[in-house]
């Protein structure tokens, strides 16, 4: 009885003070009753409600009392009762509808509030941070931003707290943010601001969390279609600032290659635009070609598709200076002696390359193959014997020919025993085993005729370089064809995913017309927030780095 007494207390005390300050003129002047609303914060749970609804309502006539009243509706956000937190997190907007200056704070009270695991008071959170954000969507942003920083000045034991309101911001940004940018980033200078912030807060992320953004980016109309080369090489720069190209290369750090290689699958189609490659394969010429050979197989082959979609956007001083390393590649896989064990979509990566980076820089081969390409100018080298590396690039090459023929008769025989067994398999195992023992046969068959299509100009002394996208590598989705080819196999739809005859190892899928769909980027990309972040190293950092921080 006593305590319903006190809560009755407590709630006409506080209509007192509501209606002292609603009829007064100078509100300013009743600073007793503010005080009293505010102290009446720590009374009884329905004061408590009543206290968080006022709080804000009157907060602007007292500027003095201005941190006393935020720090007393931030304790009534955290209230042990529901109603109580979502009340005062709905007041939270109001302090800053006269007063923009504590907007920032305010966003910064709101940010470890998206944990709350109430679905009403989440709701409210989400609310609350979308009319701040429809008020100052550079100051919102840049206050959200915080909690997805760096961990750097974190303390550890705070860490799991930390990384939950990180999570938790970033979804609300994926999901609630990101889908009304025509309306809250329409401003250019708000999309620049965003940029940066986005830039700042990559030190430390997963590869989902950097495509997310990434993604993110690239859909705004300040990177739009009509967006100068200049613009878009901004984004480039993101991804090189991921990729780590500065740093030393060590062939041991497997995650060090695996960045590469997706951020370079990431840059392609900024290469199109105009952007320049020129840094991704200087690295790749410098930092991971001399240690080829001491990488995974399944990580060169991955390295080796990328090359080849950026060979077409080499400039002629970037081709010059890759095709020593190339040609030695080349050689590598090209044998000169016929075995049964090659890996035909290597080669075709190799050859592709070669042949777009020699398009550009074509009497660079003199010296490396023996051709005799005349440009009139010194580095032809014409007046030097290189027979003998004309004759060993040439038995090279009929050795792939004849290497590769064998294999489409071989495939071509088998396809028809794949037929028999397909019709005569009675278990759905067995009938996804034979399709994909066709698809791999399928995209076999493809590099193989891409590689006599790309042999045969070779064998003179003055080649025909291909310097166009003629040949359709044999992972990408299949153009429609205008009539025979010998370069694909027509009709074929593209397969979930394909194995080279000489291993195991799933080729990747192929990019078609939508980007990055190869398997390794589908696996490092699945999803922000996997399982693997709950075993301390998470998954988080393409840097290496652990985590060393709290929120706080």
């Amino acid at each position: 009885m006593a305590e319903a007494t006190d809560d009755s207390n407590d709630i006409e005390k506080l209509y007192e003070f509501g209606e002292r300050l609603n009829e007064a003129k100078d509100k300013s002047q009743h600073r007793q009753e503010y005080e009293g609303i505010i102290a009446a914060a720590n009374g009884s749970g329905k004061a408590k409600q009543l206290a968080a609804q006022l709080i804000p309502k009157f907060f602007k006539f007292f500027p003095q009392l201005a941190e006393q009243a935020i720090e007393q509706q931030w304790y009534l956000c955290e209230d042990e009762e529901l109603g109580v937190r979502v009340q005062a997190i709905r007041g939270l907007p109001l302090f800053c509808k006269d007063t923009p200056e504590h907007l920032s704070k305010i966003v910064d009270i709101l940010g470890p509030l998206l944990v709350a695991g109430e679905n009403v008071e989440r709701d409210a959170v989400h609310k609350a941070l979308m009319t701040l954000l429809r008020q100052d969507v550079k100051t919102s942003l840049t206050a959200l931003f915080k909690h997805i920083g760096s961990i750097e000045d974190r303390s550890a034991e705070d860490l799991s707290t930390w990384e939950s309101i990180r999570e938790k911001t970033l979804l609300f940004l994926r999901d609630k943010v990101f889908p009304l940018k025509m309306e809250l980033l329409k401003p250019e200078e708000v999309q620049k601001h965003i940029t940066t912030l986005v830039k700042q807060n990559l030190q430390d992320v997963t590869a989902a969390e950097f495509k997310m953004f990434m993604d993110f980016l690239k859909s705004l109309s300040l990177f739009g279609r009509d967006a100068p080369a200049e613009r878009i090489q901004e984004l480039v720069e993101i991804i090189e600032g991921q990729a780590d190209l500065d740093a030393q290369f060590n062939v041991s750090d497997a995650d060090h290659i695996e960045r590469y290689i997706l951020c370079l699958s990431m840059a392609l189609p900024f290469f199109k635009r105009g952007a320049s490659a020129i840094k991704f394969l200087n690295y790749l010429n410098k930092q991971i070609v001399p240690v080829f050979d001491k990488l995974p197989e399944e990580r060169r082959l991955d390295l080796l598709k990328n090359l080849s979609e950026c060979s077409l956007y080499a400039t002629t001083q970037d081709s010059r200076q890759l095709l020593p390393s190339l040609v030695q590649l080349l050689k590598k896989y090209m044998v000169r002696r016929k075995i049964e064990e090659i890996n035909y979509t290597c080669i075709e990566c190799l050859l592709y390359t070669f042949h777009h980076l020699a398009h550009k820089a074509p009497n660079a081969t003199n010296s490396l193959c023996g051709y005799k390409i005349v440009t009139g100018q010194p580095s032809d080298r014409l007046g030097e014997d290189f027979s003998e590396q004309y004759k060993d690039f040439t038995e090279r090459l009929s050795t792939v020919e004849d290497l590769a023929r064998a294999m489409i008769k071989k495939l071509t025989q088998g396809m028809s025993d794949q037929n028999k067994a397909m019709a005569a398999a009675k278990t759905e195992d067995e009938k996804d085993a034979i399709k994909t023992q066709k698809q791999n046969a399928t995209f076999t068959l493809r590099a193989c005729n891409n590689i006599l299509a790309m042999t045969q100009p070779l064998h003179t002394k003055t080649p025909t370089f291909i310097g166009d996208q003629k040949v359709n590598l044999s992972w990408k989705e299949v153009a429609k064809p205008s009539g025979p080819s010998t370069a694909a196999v027509a009709g074929q739809k593209r397969p979930a995913a394909t194995t080279n005859v000489s291993s195991n190892n799933a080729t990747k899928k192929g990019r078609g017309a939508g980007g990055m769909q190869h398997q390794l980027v589908n696996k490092a990309f699945a999803g922000i927030y996997d399982a693997g972040r709950s075993s301390g190293r998470g998954g988080r950092s393409w840097r290496g780095r652990g985590r060393r921080g709290s929120y706080r």
